[in-house]
């Protein structure tokens, strides 16, 4: 595909893929690894994934086509990823607030959203990270793959085109801000179930009841409905 870059291996394709888009014939220039050894998550953590096992993806769009917020471009591309998943695994898939991809209750994707200003023009840069065949993870208690969850078996090299093909078509034609949100808190992990949060080390039942326009989160507690901007507060599996 002539907008869709291998990469043998790189720290990370978010910073890879701004090389690509010297090639001016599309709006959507992605790359991808089966390999990356930095890649990085929300808030600067990092996203440690096995060579070989997994995707690592980044796909440039200009910001010019993009007629929602950056927010509610954020809640839409996790959407995109759950109904991607969720096609392929047959299995129920759920967002977690902001967006991550949760199957089972096991975390197999993260997303990293980020602007960056390219030769004049202004590109959101989103970064994808897809476990799909890792088998172990030690220590990372919360975390899983596509085959972990689902004991499917999956081509890299196909999956990642289909994927690409399925994320390309689908931002072409971006839903009105309503219909995002909407979508998205239909998909929201552990709406409306109790569950427990933890903030400055003091853990605490509550429900989550919706996410907004804004970026924050909406947790009903005893004493009433609260919301938070992410990492305000721990949702715990």
């Amino acid at each position: 595909m002539e907008d869709l870059f291998y990469l043998d291996h790189c720290s990370s394709t978010n910073d890879e893929v701004v090389s690509f888009l010297l090639y001016p014939n599309s709006n959507f220039i992605a790359a991808h690894t089966f390999n990356q050894t930095k890649g990085r998550g929300q808030y600067g953590n990092l996203w440690k994934s096995v060579a070989g096992k997994n995707l690592a993806y980044s796909l440039a769009i200009k910001c010019e086509s993009v007629k929602v917020s950056h927010f509610l471009f954020n809640y839409y591309t996790a959407v995109l990823v759950k109904k991607f998943i969720a096609n392929v695994t047959d299995k129920s898939v759920k967002i977690k607030w902001p967006n991550d991809i949760i199957v089972q209750n096991k975390k197999v994707c993260g997303i990293l959203l980020e602007k960056k200003k390219i030769k004049g023009n202004q590109y959101f840069i989103i970064g994808i990270g897809i476990n799909i065949l890792q088998e172990e993870f030690d220590d990372i208690s919360n975390a899983g793959s596509l085959y972990t969850q689902t004991k499917g078996c999956f081509d890299l090299k196909e999956f990642t085109e289909d994927f690409h093909i399925f994320m390309t078509q689908n931002l072409k034609l971006i839903p009105s801000e309503s219909e995002i949100l909407n979508l998205f808190n239909k998909n929201l992990y552990k709406k409306d179930e109790i569950s427990v949060f933890e903030k400055e080390e003091v853990r605490q039942n509550g429900i989550i009841r919706f996410a907004d326009e804004n970026g924050e989160i909406h947790i009903e507690f005893e004493n009433g409905v609260q919301s938070f901007y992410h990492k305000e507060i721990k949702l715990l599996y």
